[in-house]
């Protein structure tokens, strides 16, 4: 076998982005909860190989394969436009374990007004992690910006969620579990744009076909983070929708009224499920780029 070439880019995604399957090939990679039991060492050996790579030097005996796995990796871990290592609870491959687990606790404990409180603080404190590791490398948030975003969506969601408590009470039960995804819903559409505000200020850069920067638009700052809420309550649907009535017909039945511990844990399974496919799928909604 020869040296491997130098003119595979990886600065794009191994599949074809402009394809919905292509983008869902990226992002179940991306978000592989695997990544997470990668070692410290192992995470510089990928950064070593891309890096590498970039400059011009390949490792003796590199495969394509590999190199691709360690882009994946890398890309997992750092930050693309800082470089930066992403604390562990931020990285796209949390996602799943981090969301199953509160998503999952969320719905269960949905009925006394200090676990909702506590959840959905401890659910808008993740997104705030997510949102802020993730954010552009070109537009810098401040502590202030943080904070805002941070109080606004947590009371948001808060509010939203105690409101319709108190309206659904004397509605069927299966309604009242329905009430953490409007939460969640209406805190995305808080937090998210808070978030991202100091983007829709000065705009996010703009590139031509060959990746030189022509400048910034708040036009496509305006449509990438409305494009990114859309994504997160699509995301939600799945897992705050179908364990809820599956929960509601399970909980009737003997063997659960039996052993109600087994309650949360089969809760956290059956959303963790419907993660594992709607957080990469709905990631692939639309083009990172157009």
């Amino acid at each position: 076998m020869g040296e491997l070439p130098l003119d595979i880019n990886i600065q794009e995604p191994r599949w074809d982005q402009s394809t919905f399957l292509g983008r869902a090939r990226h992002f179940f990679t991306v978000t592989d909860p695997r990544n997470l039991l990668l070692s410290g060492a192992q995470l510089e050996a990928s950064r070593n190989i891309v890096q590498n790579y970039r400059a011009g030097v390949v490792m003796p005996g590199l495969t394509e394969d590999q190199l691709w796995r360690a882009k994946y990796v890398y890309d997992s871990a750092f930050h693309p436009d800082t470089g930066e290592k992403v604390v562990l609870i931020g990285r796209m491959s949390a996602q799943v374990p981090m969301n199953m687990t509160i998503t999952g606790c969320m719905l269960t404990f949905y009925r006394k007004t200090p676990t909702v409180v506590f959840w959905q603080w401890v659910n808008q404190s993740f997104n705030a992690i997510v949102n802020y590791s993730n954010r552009s490398g070109d537009a810098p948030i401040t502590v202030g910006q943080l904070g805002t975003a941070y109080v606004s969506a947590t009371t948001g969601a808060v509010a939203t969620a105690l409101g319709l408590k108190s309206l659904t009470k004397h509605l069927p039960p299966l309604v009242g579990r329905f009430v953490p995804f409007a939460a969640v819903a209406a805190a995305n559409c808080i937090n998210i744009p808070l978030m991202r505000q100091r983007e829709l200020q000065v705009g996010i850069p703009v590139t031509n076909e060959e990746g030189q920067r022509l400048g910034h638009s708040v036009s496509a700052a305006k449509q990438g983070i409305f494009q990114v809420v859309i994504s997160r309550i699509c995301m939600a649907i799945p897992a705050m929708a179908i364990p809820p009535v599956i929960m509601d017909t399970l909980e009737k039945k003997d063997f659960l009224k039996r052993r109600p511990w087994l309650g949360a844990p089969l809760q956290v399974g059956l959303v963790g499920f419907c993660l594992v496919f709607a957080t990469p799928l709905c990631c692939a909604l639309f083009p990172q780029k157009r």
